[in-house]
């Protein structure tokens, strides 16, 4: 995965994340929450509770009104800067849970309690990962849980579990405790869900190897496999004698031919494989120039990137567009 090192393409990324994980978080809970009525925290679960005091109101007004008092809040107490990070969720969502609770059939999509809640955590995981990997915020309660971090300097976390145990007691006296233990569901899987999602990108392979042939090791690696290589220096812990320990990070398709370098090397190599979820940075989300790609072929993650000619003189044009305008400023300041 590159970096999207242009505004335009970051700009386009970030609102397709925040538009498609409000789409399909509010998708979610009208087809498989309200529908089932499954117990949900936030201001979705407030939502709901008073959807059942007033039953002639549509849930996605009552949210909006929420989300509407809360960011207000949060832009007085939090500052600016909060609520332009949350501005957008907070009128996204409950726009497009309007939308879905006029889509005839979304409630019986299934009569499955135990499937709904499945999906519904599954879901819920995904499209809050998606707003939240690109800095955007969900709002809605998580503008309390700040608001009492700042007011009692207590960990958000407190806040947190507090009023989601609020919100869900709130709707189990409505629903009663299978209802409440779907929920339960719902939250664990969401918690799982959004661990993953917010980490996820291409993993890679780490090996870290101990070796008096760390030379020769290093070397190898380079020449044969094209891959980075990072020496530390480290200590023995019987001996006490100083050496280099070799630190590699590789895709899974080459672990198996680097751990046979290394023991071709040193057949009594310590190593230790680990695996990491995301790896950033030069070779892997930054293009590496002059790497030999080895018997591998150029990978995609460190292919060297190069302009094109007429890329070249699309930005020739624009560096002298550039100049002309400057100096028709200074012209028209002289006169």
């Amino acid at each position: 995965m590159r970096p999207y090192d242009k505004p335009w393409k970051r700009f386009a990324v970030t609102t397709f994340c925040i538009l498609a994980g409000n789409g399909l978080l509010a998708f979610l809970v009208v087809a498989f929450v309200i529908s089932h009525d499954i117990v949900m925290g936030g201001t979705t679960g407030i939502g709901i509770v008073l959807g059942r005091l007033a039953p002639q109101i549509d849930v996605s007004y009552i949210v909006l009104g929420i989300n509407v008092a809360l960011l207000i809040l949060g832009r007085i107490v939090l500052g600016r800067r909060f609520a332009l990070t949350t501005v957008a969720s907070t009128f996204l969502f409950p726009a497009f849970m309007w939308v879905f609770e006029r889509v005839p059939g979304i409630t019986t999509m299934t009569e499955d309690s135990l499937l709904a809640a499945v999906f519904a955590g599954l879901l819920m995981g995904v499209s809050l990962g998606l707003v939240m990997r690109v800095g955007s915020s969900t709002g809605g309660i998580d503008v309390l849980n700040l608001i009492f971090h700042k007011i009692f300097h207590l960990p958000v976390a407190v806040f947190v579990y507090l009023l989601d145990i609020l919100v869900v007691g709130g709707q189990a006296f409505f629903v009663g405790p299978e209802k409440t233990m779907l929920g339960i569901i719902v939250i664990i899987l969401e918690s799982i869900i959004l661990d993953r999602a917010m980490i996820l990108g291409k993993p890679q392979i780490e090996l870290f190897v101990i070796s008096k042939s760390y030379e020769e090791i290093r070397k190898r690696l380079l020449d044969d496999l094209g891959v980075g290589v990072t020496l530390s220096v480290i200590e023995t812990g019987r001996l006490c004698e100083e050496q280099k320990a070799v630190i590699c990070v590789l895709s899974q398709r080459k672990m198996h031919d680097a751990i046979g370098i290394v023991h071709s090397c040193d057949p009594l190599a310590f190593i230790t494989v680990t695996q990491i979820r995301e790896v950033r940075g030069r070779g892997f989300t930054v293009a590496r120039a002059d790497v030999a790609a080895g018997p591998y072929g150029g990978d995609e993650e460190i292919a060297p990137e190069t302009e094109t000619a007429a890329e070249k003189d699309k930005k020739e044009a624009r560096r002298q567009r550039r100049e002309r305008k400057r100096a028709a400023r200074a012209e028209k300041k002289r006169r």
